[in-house]
């Protein structure tokens, strides 16, 4: 059997693969504490979940338009000129299925064979493998914590050639927690005017910052650069309706034009009733995402704090999102029976099998001397992971 090139070039997502195992261990009643999940464990809000019983009550089970009803697009133009600034109307929103669905439209929609795109390293895992899906050339800048997981003009003017086509940009960040400051955008925005390549500007955790830090929209500086930026976001972080799948982008119409084109012939519409539930998350009461995003900053302090207490491990504080992204390169190379840690994939697979704790290799991420770790987890599991981590840190020699 002979399956396609594009189909072997691309990885598999280990956060998918990791989570699917925890999940199997648990099945089998293995006590398995999960900072793998890369979703909020608080329940979705109440009346987003009648809005939604209510549209199957009413019948509303059938086909929608392909880029989403009148009402959500509505709701969705409100919410960025709210939030963020920007001005849209219903023709330049398109709503897909989860953000990421989004992020891959907007990837086939931009990029042609050959075209490079340019990706901040450490990244989140299914970027550059949407780049390849579209047989584009995922060209990576490392950052690391010198830099605080950001990149710098000089970074990008030195990655930019003449095949740059598009730049993936994720403030607050998944896996690090780095948010970008205005300032710093606006140096990326003049870079983007200059060159003219696009902005995929992901920003599905802009609810989640802290310590003061501001979310910025890139594309909210002024028209030239918002010409050339697709605003991604959706409400699975927000509003956590991570398995709702709803998603969606704003950009000049002619690029939406062809991202519903793209798809017209794979997903069609997203499921109509969950339009409904997101039209209530959108444009109803917003106490619920404030409240999560307290709870985060608390676990936040904890998981920081007793991650740096324990010898060989390193942990910048994150400005948002609900990750940390501790260095480990001071465990590497240690041992434990016949067991020897050799990168960020031996690390998780000692602590998943040995402590019974669930973390992601930084790997997968662009960063093999680092291990992601979600703090949407209760207290008390944070307290209890991170006790097993301290212990079977303790192990290494």
């Amino acid at each position: 059997m002979e399956i396609s090139e594009t189909a072997r070039r691309v990885s598999p997502s280990p956060t998918l693969a990791i989570g699917a195992k925890v999940k199997q261990m648990k099945a089998e009643g293995i006590d398995v504490v999960d900072f793998a999940s890369g979703e909020p464990d608080f329940d979705t809000p109440q009346n987003v979940k009648d809005a939604a019983i209510k549209a199957i009550q009413a019948g509303m089970t059938k086909y929608t338009a392909t880029s989403g009803i009148l009402e959500l697009k509505e709701a969705i133009c409100a919410k960025l000129r709210r939030d963020n600034g920007l001005e849209y109307a219903p023709s330049q929103i398109i709503v897909s299925n989860g953000a990421k669905h989004s992020i891959y439209n907007t990837v086939l929609a931009l990029c042609d064979p050959g075209d490079e795109a340019i990706i901040p390293a450490p990244y989140w895992v299914s970027y550059p493998e949407m780049a390849k899906l579209a047989d584009g050339i995922p060209v990576f800048v490392r950052t690391d914590e010198t830099t605080g997981f950001k990149i710098t003009p000089d970074m990008l003017r030195s990655a930019v050639t003449p095949k740059t086509k598009i730049l993936i940009l994720n403030s607050p960040s998944n896996p690090t927690g780095a948010v970008y400051a205005r300032s710093e955008l606006q140096e990326i925005a003049g870079i983007a005017v200059d060159k003219g390549f696009y902005v995929i500007s992901d920003e599905v955790y802009e609810k989640l910052v802290y310590d003061g830090n501001e979310h910025v929209s890139i594309a909210s500086f002024n028209e030239r650069i918002k010409k050339l930026t697709v605003t991604i976001n959706g409400l699975s972080k927000s509003h956590s309706m991570t398995g709702w799948r709803i998603g969606y982008a704003a950009a000049e119409q002619e690029i939406i034009s062809a991202m519903t084109r793209i798809q017209d012939n794979s997903t069609s519409n997203p499921v109509s009733f969950v339009q409904k539930g997101a039209v209530e998350a959108l444009n109803g009461p917003q106490d619920f995402t404030a409240m999560m995003a307290r709870e985060f900053n608390e676990r936040r302090r904890v998981i920081v704090s007793g991650l740096n207490a324990i010898p060989g491990v390193l942990c910048p504080n994150p400005g948002g999102a609900f990750y940390v992204f501790p260095n480990i390169s001071a465990l590497l190379g240690k041992t434990y029976k016949v067991r020897s840690i050799t990168g960020s994939d031996s690390l998780a697979a000692y602590l998943l099998e040995e402590a019974k704790v669930a973390v992601i290799p930084g790997s997968g991420f662009g960063a093999d001397q680092n291990i992601r770790l979600s703090y949407a987890a209760s207290m008390e599991n944070i307290k209890k992971g991170l006790e097993r981590i301290g212990e079977a840190a303790s192990k290494l020699v």
